[in-house]
């Protein structure tokens, strides 16, 4: 019998020419998409990025005198002048005194009330966003804005215990049948993520986490006054805060002490987690051994140094507990790095000392402040981040097939990370945004 096979021909080549959803990547986990994939249409031209120094992501040194081709929204070619063949209908951008990296990755976002700010975060160079902690809906509004948003990878609001720190932004779980629920609910609407609060029981947490990875969604956690070992031998991927290792490296009765304080208020912590971290040796045989459970389990860290930065005031008194504290933070967050901890960039969106759409970068600064190089800043806020969001065979790095999300930036933020506030294009998705 002879059989007809053009129609299943025209459906495989209908299904190879789409931007992959929910497909297992090269960890063999599932790749995850924002909820709004279908509104970032391609960019159609063909572009050639050229004579610039390509930093592309993985690590490696930046290739000098490079260019980039985009497209139909892909990257299609990345080398050095010369080598990359220019196709004759192509936009040419001259890249000369520049750097492109790819599309930035925040892994720390929140809406903060504040009108238009994911748009502006994109401005910016931010590509793609994570909210842990909203509900989806809250989206609603800046989705149907005129202006082009990043790649949205939403957690549907964060799980916590009762009373909620953040009532808003909550869903308050009592048993674990409540909790597996929301979960399901929350992958269902579209969750590229799970995230709890610190006042939900450990004991549930293995619960909350086994739901999650059946719907191939990773979990991550704001702990503070639940020992990060425990919470991550329960499945946890990711810790959100430096902050969230102060129990994991103080003694069993000063980690009660600030408990007890947090369970009775939650406004407790402003100063009080200052007051431990100024008391805490980050220096230890006992931070070093938490950074070899972290590599060995391959949890990623969001330190967002940015949201706990105090700076000494011109005049008036210095709050001496939060300058210790804060040095504290970033002593462990470099030496976490140092050791090989997974650490990702978020940018906790407004915090005290970045004007407003700026956070990122002023995260990114904290970063090096800390002792950490410019390369390895980079390397959290893109390829790092892509795996942390399991994202990694689609964004992260400027390789060939990869979505073209890029940034291009005067200077060289490899030698001078300041460099990446000097914006001058922005990419997403193959099309100019900026």
């Amino acid at each position: 019998m002879k059989l007809n096979l053009t129609p299943i021909f025209l459906f495989a080549v209908f299904i190879s020419c789409t931007t992959p959803r929910n497909l297992p990547n090269s960890a063999g986990k599932k790749t995850l998409t924002p909820v709004n994939h279908d509104e970032i249409p391609p960019g159609q031209n063909t572009v050639a990025i050229t004579n610039v120094n390509v930093i592309d992501g993985n690590g490696g040194a930046a290739i000098s005198d490079g260019c980039v081709i985009v497209r139909a929204g892909r990257i299609d070619a990345v080398g050095r002048m010369g080598s990359v063949k220019i196709p004759d209908n192509a936009e040419i951008i001259e890249g000369k005194g520049m750097s492109v990296l790819p599309g930035f990755i925040d892994s720390h976002f929140h809406l903060d009330r504040v009108k238009d700010l994911p748009a502006l975060f994109l401005q910016n160079g931010v590509t793609s966003l994570r909210d842990p902690g909203a509900w989806i809906e809250a989206y609603a509004d800046e989705r149907k804005s005129s202006k082009q948003m990043p790649r949205l990878f939403l957690t549907g609001p964060h799980l916590d215990g009762a009373p909620p720190a953040y009532p808003n932004d909550a869903f308050v779980v009592r048993d674990e049948s409540e909790a597996i629920k929301q979960v399901n609910d929350a992958a269902d609407e579209g969750a590229s993520a799970i995230k709890i609060y610190f006042r939900i029981a450990p004991g549930m947490l293995k619960a909350i986490t086994e739901a999650a990875h059946k719907r191939g969604l990773p979990v991550t956690g704001h702990l503070e006054i639940t020992e990060a070992r425990q919470a991550i031998e329960a499945g946890l991927d990711g810790i959100e805060h430096i902050t969230s290792f102060g129990l994991s490296l103080t003694s069993k009765r000063d980690a009660e002490r600030y408990r007890q304080g947090m369970l009775a208020n939650n406004d407790f912590r402003k100063q009080g987690r200052y007051e431990m971290w100024e008391t805490l040796n980050v220096s230890s045989e006992r931070a070093d051994s938490l950074a070899s459970f972290l590599v060995k389990s391959g949890t990623f860290v969001t330190p967002t140094l940015g949201a706990f930065e105090y700076q000494a005031p011109k005049t008036g008194t210095i709050d001496k507990t939060k300058i210790q504290g804060f040095n504290a933070m970033k002593n462990l967050t470099a030496r976490l790095k140092k050791n090989g901890v997974k650490l990702v960039l978020g940018s906790h969106s407004m915090i005290p000392y970045a004007e407003k759409g700026w956070a990122y970068q002023r995260e990114m600064e904290l970063w090096v402040e800390s002792g950490i190089s410019p390369a390895e800043v980079i390397v959290g806020a893109t390829m790092e981040n892509a795996r942390f969001f399991r994202i990694e065979d689609q964004l992260g790095s400027i390789e060939k097939g990869k979505l073209a999300d890029l940034v291009l930036v005067k200077g060289n933020p490899l030698e001078d990370i300041k460099a990446v506030r000097n914006i001058v294009k922005v990419m997403i998705n193959g099309a100019w945004v900026r």
